[in-house]
């Protein structure tokens, strides 16, 4: 037979190791909602945004930055789960998403020293002591060995919740410069303890999270990792660490590892990438192949750049990775995998942003860093309007996006800090 007909194409389901059934190969990869209430409960706004992904033909949906500790949060609005106090709204949220034909996936995620970093006064937690490189960033306060067991805790006890309410599986964030990439890397982490001092050290805290949510949720669950290719900094977490984390990870009984790269500092994920970069599609395939080997059988998935059907079948017909995973074009475009696989689109369109008076900011700020925030802000607005039921709005302009940013972002500066 040809090889050309044995090849898997986008429309082909894909089999788990836990023994989930994918029924396409486009994943709607992880983007913060921030559609948490007051409480930092699920509500009708994110089971309205849900439903509409659930109705786009994606394989796969996976949540945006569901945190694991009230007192530290990504930004306001995440939703937490500690518990089973929102166990009914969290049940409604994956009905939401399966009412439609989707599965949906909790991504869990601790932010570490990237909490609310508009939030004056509020101090996060980190591996080390040291501060984001962005302007006002606060330092952090460094983790004790009991803290870090606490988290790892957290992690384990939220993913049997989201077995409990109806979820197909989890992904633990371990990309993006959140807590589980600040002991990847050793930018974030100078620690000399069991928790850092050499990369086999530093990836302890990742290897415990998915071993200790694996050992508690059900067989059939799925357990994923979002992972750095790398960060994008000199002196910081390289590939040749990535994909000795990827073959340690590949005997810890996970289901997918998504490639994403960069962090707040260095905004690879956003686009922000060179000319030629972006004119490639997919940012972190060529890193991709390099971790086929060592994945052990592991589906992998690729998430960056992505726009052409024609470039998402290359890939996934090559071989160079199981899923192809969109996030931007899903905020304006809900049904993006089903205009790319029923041939409605040969592409889909991304929006971005970037901040004017350049020269005047670039004495003050990296500009890459800011663009990047402006960008998240930008497809954060274009949630929420969905989950309002309204249209995305493709003429929104950087001021109002910068004031919603940080009327959304700021507002906890003003507000008594919870206990925990």
């Amino acid at each position: 037979m040809d090889n050309a007909l044995e090849r898997t194409g986008l429309h082909d389901p894909l089999s788990l190791p836990c023994g989930q059934v994918l029924p396409n190969r486009i994943m709607k990869s992880a983007m913060s909602e921030a559609l948490g209430t007051r409480s930092n409960a699920p509500d009708g706004r994110l089971e309205r945004l849900y439903t509409t992904w659930g109705q786009g033909g994606y394989g796969l949906l996976v949540t945006g930055n569901v945190m694991v500790d009230r007192g530290q949060l990504g930004e306001p609005g995440n939703v937490v789960i500690e518990d089973e106090r929102d166990l009914d709204a969290l049940t409604r949220w994956a009905k939401s998403a399966h009412d439609g034909g989707a599965p949906i996936w909790i991504q869990l995620n601790h932010p570490g020293r990237q909490s609310n970093p508009l939030a004056l006064g509020h101090t996060p937690v980190a591996p080390s002591p040291i501060p984001l490189n962005l302007p006002g960033a606060a330092t952090p306060r460094e983790l004790t060995p009991v803290e870090i067991e606490h988290i790892i805790e957290r992690f384990a006890t939220a993913a049997v919740v989201c077995e409990t309410a109806g979820f197909d599986g989890v992904q633990v964030h371990g990309a993006h410069g959140y807590l589980v990439a600040q002991f990847l890397s050793p930018l974030a982490n100078r620690r000399t303890d069991e928790w850092g001092g050499d990369p086999a050290r530093r990836m302890r805290f990742v290897l415990e999270v998915v071993r200790r949510i694996r050992a508690r949720v059900s067989p059939g669950f799925a357990v994923g990792i979002k992972l750095n290719s790398a960060d994008f900094q000199r002196g910081g977490f390289t590939e040749d660490e990535s994909r000795a984390v990827v073959s340690a990870l590949a005997g810890e009984g996970l289901d997918l590892v998504e490639v994403s790269g960069g962090s707040y500092e260095s905004p690879a994920m956003t686009g922000s990438a060179a000319a030629s970069t972006r004119a490639r599609e997919a940012y972190f395939l060529d890193y991709a192949r390099t971790v086929r080997g060592l994945a052990g059988g592991l589906p992998l998935a690729v998430t960056g750049g992505f726009r052409t059907r024609a470039a998402m079948r290359a890939a996934v017909e090559s071989g160079e990775c199981d899923v192809v995973g969109i996030a931007r074009p899903t905020a304006t475009t809900t049904d993006a995998a089903d205009a790319i696989l029923s041939g409605r689109a040969d592409a889909l369109t991304a929006h971005q942003l970037r901040y004017s008076m350049r020269r005047v900011l670039g004495k003050v700020a990296d500009l890459k860093a800011l663009d990047g925030l402006l960008d998240i802000g930008w497809h954060a607005d274009q949630l929420h309007r969905v989950g309002a039921g309204l249209a995305p709005d493709l003429e929104r302009g950087r001021l109002a996006t910068t004031v919603a940013m940080l009327r959304r972002n700021g507002r906890a500066t003003f507000r008594p800090k919870r206990g925990r």
